[in-house]
């Protein structure tokens, strides 16, 4: 059983008592002083994380959005990586790895160490000590070619990855070097993978990594959202280990969320008048903040919410993000709201875990987030700072929407959380990572068996489904011209596994569990530059010449091509909007459950349900902080 830590009461925002260093006593003068001058004191999550991982317990770390809980997993980290600087004991290998679920998240955490790191070395500058800078690298799919070959050249001493990236470098001959010295694992953000196949993968990841290890490293969860989370602490540690500890300051925290109608009366559908009265409503809130993020379920949406929003505020004040944008259009958002460039972002999921994408007043969702966790996540983008509370506005565009709403707001003042249930036995996910495994080394069948049940998802694997998987890995797969899909010798006689030739490259390209998407590439003539992508449907049906829409600009049609689409910029044309296929979220459970016990009140002939939520432009009077 995981062993929990009590949350002592609403003292987030208080010093520690005995003053602001009590938390602190084990730091590094030079990095305590930073840490002092940036915060003050250390926050709830921090002062009961520390002794932990100090210790190199399996710690599991549940707060609040905002609650300083990434920098509590880091500060451990950064305070042994100046000691060892300081001391001439660094270096030039990997020490710290931090696994995030999205590419986004591990950019935004690259720029926010290299600016702490970079502060602490003129710290000891100033008190004349010599100190060797503390390197970060970033490597995702968005990585360049050059930073990844220097990376392995000169190996940073923290990694920020993903896992689909960290089971590349696993496999990967000359990557798996650089991965021998880690000390300290951090899995962000952890309830986004831990309840789908990319968790199992992950977690079959993180149990070959330890494999390659001298030492098994700390091992550190994050997630502001996560139900139940002794459930979450046994994903993170494994099976057969001792008892991971779990931080819970809890998931409540005071959040100022209003229900918005249109003055438009509700039907099935939303009407285009409806839809002029949400964007005039939302252009006006954004004048009334300084900084607004609006989130909306799908990429289409994204595109059409910012293009309209832009014709009321001004195409410079307006940007879009989402998946399906290239690279350096995503990172150029991103910046520019930063910077307070542009005064609203229309956001997918991309930017709904823990970016920080600076003083952000406002969070706006259209139509509902369809789960609880999504709900807390997205409105907690808003007042990402101490002592803020996050205000959001959800705008129901249907009589159903308005319903699953009030239930998000209804479940979220209860104080409600989605559960997880993670999957079992995977075998799918099993055989890319045996393939793997084999392909970069030889394994005996009984070790790799233990292995693989080490993971969490795989602790009752029966040893009939490993053998009958490693059978069929290795005999391959009976077809009318012959057997194919064989990626492993196997030594009946000394129960000996190994890759096949070619086994390395089809472990590499293959692997990973998100789904794989039939989409065409985007890139602007002349020097054909990264645009980002569209529906392989989409790009079919259109003609060279035609105008749509990606990254809240107008792009000409000039020929579509194998899997390319190349377009020049159509000089702000009316354009029609993209589509991808199968990419609105489902309704959880949970909240499906609370839709149901709503109560059922058959609304007013005159006002139907505005009489429970207040029309725009008017204030809502659903409105309430809790």
């Amino acid at each position: 059983m995981a062993a929990r830590i009590p949350s002592p009461g609403d003292t987030a925002n208080l010093p520690a008592p005995g003053g602001a260093t009590a938390g602190l006593d084990w730091a590094h003068p030079i990095v305590r002083e930073w840490f002092l001058e940036r915060f003050a004191s250390p926050t709830e999550p921090q002062e009961l994380g520390w002794p932990h991982i100090l210790g190199r317990r399996t710690t599991v770390i549940s707060a609040p959005t905002g609650s300083g809980k990434t920098l509590a997993a880091f500060l451990a980290c950064i305070d042994q990586l100046v000691r060892k600087a300081l001391t001439g004991a660094l270096q030039d290998v990997t020490e710290v790895l931090y696994v995030s679920p999205l590419k986004a998240l591990g950019n935004d955490i690259q720029k926010n160490l290299e600016a702490p790191l970079g502060e602490i070395l003129c710290k000891a500058a100033e008190r004349g000590l010599l100190m060797p800078e503390i390197r970060v690298g970033v490597r995702t799919g968005d990585t360049l070619m050059h930073e990844r070959r220097n990376m392995l050249v000169r190996p940073p001493h923290i990694l920020v990855t993903t896992p689909e990236s960290l089971y590349i470098l696993l496999t990967a001959e000359r990557s798996r070097a650089i991965l021998r010295n880690i000390e300290t694992i951090i899995v962000d953000e952890i309830h986004a993978v831990a309840d789908d196949k990319r968790g199992a993968h992950l977690a079959l990841s993180l149990e070959r990594l330890e494999a390659l290890l001298p030492r098994p490293p700390v091992r550190i969860g994050l997630s502001a959202t996560q139900k139940p989370i002794e459930l979450i602490a046994q994903f993170l540690a494994g099976n057969n280990r001792p008892a991971p500890v779990i931080v819970d300051t809890g998931h409540g925290r005071r959040l100022d969320i209003a229900i918005e109608v249109p003055p438009s009366e509700l039907g099935p559908v939303a009407s285009n008048e409806m839809w002029g009265e949400i964007y005039d409503r939302i252009a006006a809130l954004v004048l009334q903040h300084r900084s607004t993020l609006v989130f909306v379920n799908t990429r289409r949406l994204s595109e059409r919410v910012a293009h309209h929003l832009a014709e009321r505020l001004g195409k410079e004040a307006v940007a879009a993000h989402h998946g399906s944008l290239s690279r350096k259009l995503r990172l150029a958002a991103e910046q520019k709201l930063k910077a307070g460039q542009v005064r609203v972002l229309v956001a997918t999921a991309s930017l709904e875990l823990g970016i920080d994408i600076g003083y952000v007043d406002l969070v706006c969702q259209i139509g509902s987030p369809r789960a609880i966790a999504v709900a807390l996540q997205r409105i907690g983008r808003a007042g990402h700072w101490r002592g803020a509370i996050p205000k959001g506005r959800i705008f129901a565009t249907s009589l159903d929407e308005l319903v699953e709403c009030a239930a998000v707001a209804s479940s979220v003042r209860a104080g409600e959380l989605d559960k997880l249930e993670i999957p079992a036995n995977p075998l799918d996910v099993l055989a890319q990572q045996i393939v793997a495994a084999c392909a970069a080394e030889e394994w005996r069948e009984g070790d790799l068996y233990q292995l693989i049940r080490r993971a969490y998802p795989y602790r009752d694997l029966p040893r009939s489904d490993f053998d009958a998987l490693v059978e069929m890995l290795s005999e391959g797969i009976a077809a009318r011209r012959g057997r194919y899909g064989a990626y492993l010798f196997r030594d009946r006689v000394n129960h000996r596994l190994k890759g096949r030739r070619g086994s390395r490259l089809a472990a590499i390209t293959s692997g990973g569990a998100i789904p794989e998407n039939a989409l065409y590439s985007v890139v602007a003539a002349p020097d054909d530059t990264p645009v980002g992508t569209v529906d392989e449907d989409f790009a079919v049906e259109s003609l060279a010449g035609d105008i749509m829409l990606l990254g809240n600009s107008s792009w000409r049609i000039r020929r579509i091509q194998a899997g390319r689409v190349v377009v020049e910029d159509a000089q702000g044309a009316p354009p029609s909007v993209p589509f991808w296929r199968g990419e609105a979220p489902a309704r959880t459970a949970e909240l499906s459950a609370r839709v149901s016990h709503l109560p059922s009140r058959r609304p007013p002939e005159s006002g139907s349900s505005r009489s429970a939520v207040s029309t725009m432009p008017a204030r809502s009077k659903s409105s309430s902080t809790f």
